[in-house]
């Protein structure tokens, strides 16, 4: 693999980005405003980069990162993403997303909803459990006794496999946690979502934007894959969905 399609441009597919080319990988970027709207960042990641529409990124790429918001899934574009691999970072949000029955039933989890539209790819679920923060300030080599690990889900063995190496290659372990029905294990409100990577507990009593200050300015801790696989076994299914203040859309 040497070419990553993104989907999205927003803070988790730009960290990606960032940390891929880092790596030596190159990147085609896209999001729903048009390349024009891309060209800032494509100049400060540098020849490894480059600008193009969904559609076009989506043939680009080895592997295809989708992350935009959750309620836009269904513009994926399902025919140029046919027998890609793509990882969804997708979270529900419903302040942002609205409300979904099928996910508020837990019916369905947010990442069988992606697969069902993109019937002829493979999704693996990745990234949705960190921050964008987080996720540039965690990555170590291999063998880094710093080294945090990520839960990865999907019903493609291969294509799990696939995400595993690009994990390794951007800096992090991969922890497979079964199905893309077993990947409300990482969702918010989970105990491997977001807080295992920060520093000590934030202040009991702060506003949710006080909440949100300390995190952003946390300077974080490494979550071995061991501890991973111990926060997903504890994970109980409760009501889909969470809360990010100052979410937008993308």
């Amino acid at each position: 693999m040497t070419t990553l399609g993104f989907i999205g441009a927003g803070m988790i597919g730009t960290t990606v980005a960032r940390l891929a080319v880092t790596a030596g990988l190159d990147v085609v970027l896209s999001n729903s405003r048009g390349p024009d709207s891309l060209a800032d960042l494509v100049a400060e990641l540098g020849d490894h980069a480059r600008a193009a529409t969904p559609a076009d990124a989506a043939r680009a790429g080895d592997l295809v990162v989708a992350t935009i918001p959750l309620h836009a899934y269904r513009r994926l574009p399902a025919a140029e993403l046919a027998g890609k691999t793509v990882i969804d970072t997708m979270n529900y949000y419903p302040q942002r997303d609205g409300r979904m029955a099928e996910l508020d039933s837990n019916r369905f989890t947010s990442s069988q909803l992606v697969q069902q539209h993109l019937a002829g790819s493979r999704v693996v679920k990745a990234f949705n459990n960190i921050t964008s923060i987080s996720l540039a300030n965690r990555a170590r080599p291999a063998g880094d006794p710093d080294r945090s690990g990520l839960p990865v889900a999907g019903d493609d063995p291969a294509a799990k496999a696939q995400v595993t190496a690009l994990l390794d290659t951007l800096g992090y372990d991969a922890v497979d946690i079964g199905t893309l029905a077993d990947s409300w294990r990482s969702e918010p409100a989970t105990p491997v979502y977001v807080q295992p990577y920060f520093a000590g507990k934030a202040p009991d009593g702060l506003s949710r934007e006080e909440g949100y200050h300390w995190h952003v300015t946390n300077p974080g801790a490494p979550v071995p894959a061991d501890r991973i696989r111990t926060l997903v076994d504890a994970a109980v299914r409760g009501t889909a969905g969470g809360y990010m203040p100052g979410l937008g859309s993308e």
